[in-house]
């Protein structure tokens, strides 16, 4: 299948990249010229993502003239100006703007580069994947050697059969949560209308066999501090030398 609506979680006050979000929201920080939120909506454009629901809330007026000179997706912004709603809350409240039916999640500072030329992307992989009969989400996740700026925590151990649980240590096969989601929007109706943590819908999911994962192809970055944005641009000029 493939999944026509996002909603991209960009509401964060960025505090490990002080000082350069004293003066601005950290999606609009530029990574080899480019500020992180276009290679998050540049991921879903390709991917077949037509509408894209984007929260703001620190420097929210910046966001949102950014955000207006892009012709795709269309994008519809979830206001989080009075108050923040943690990753949990802050998809619950944007998903109520799109129609009910599945749905690509994606952190607007969490991006890749170097996925296999002539071969499906990541996210249109992802929503192919997506199952929901037997999956609450199924989410892209990756090997901790195939990224940059991460600091080594392994998120969940990734099953012969694509299940997910949370990761201690000795389990076999570790990943990283990639930041990106499919679900069904349905997950969220009976949501709590507060500031909530994202990891509870994991953790229950997971509890009831229904999290899964999909293996990312390419090189995965994120940027938390001012020194770590040479390094993601290096990553990017070693794995997109075209670029």
């Amino acid at each position: 299948m493939s999944i026509s609506n996002a909603m991209v979680l960009a509401a964060g006050l960025g505090t490990r990249l002080r000082p350069i979000t004293n003066t601005m929201p950290k999606p609009l920080v530029e990574i080899a010229g480019k500020p992180m939120i276009d290679y998050v909506l540049d991921l879903l454009v390709e991917a077949g993502v037509s509408k894209a629901v984007v929260n703001v809330h620190h420097f929210a007026d910046q966001m949102e003239g950014h955000l207006s000179r892009r012709s795709a997706p269309e994008i519809l912004i979830s206001d989080e100006r009075d108050a923040l709603m943690n990753s949990g809350g802050g998809l619950a409240k944007g998903l109520k703007l799109l129609p009910e039916g599945p749905a690509l999640v994606m952190n607007a500072d969490l991006f890749w580069v170097g996925e296999p030329k002539g071969e499906p992307s990541n996210l249109t992989r992802l929503a192919a994947a997506f199952d929901a009969e037997r999956m609450d989400m199924l989410l892209l996740c990756v090997r901790d050697e195939d990224t940059t700026g991460h600091n080594g925590k392994r998120d969940f151990s990734l099953g012969d059969d694509g299940s997910l649980t949370r990761y201690t240590e000795g389990l076999p096969n570790p990943v990283v949560y990639a930041g990106a989601i499919a679900l069904h929007s349905r997950l969220f109706a009976d949501a709590p209308h507060e500031a909530f943590n994202l990891n509870i819908y994991f953790d229950r999911a997971a509890e009831k066999g229904r999290l899964y994962g999909l293996l990312l192809d390419g090189h995965w970055m994120t940027v938390g501090t001012p020194e770590a944005i040479g390094e993601a641009e290096a990553a990017i000029r070693r794995h997109r030398p075209e670029g």
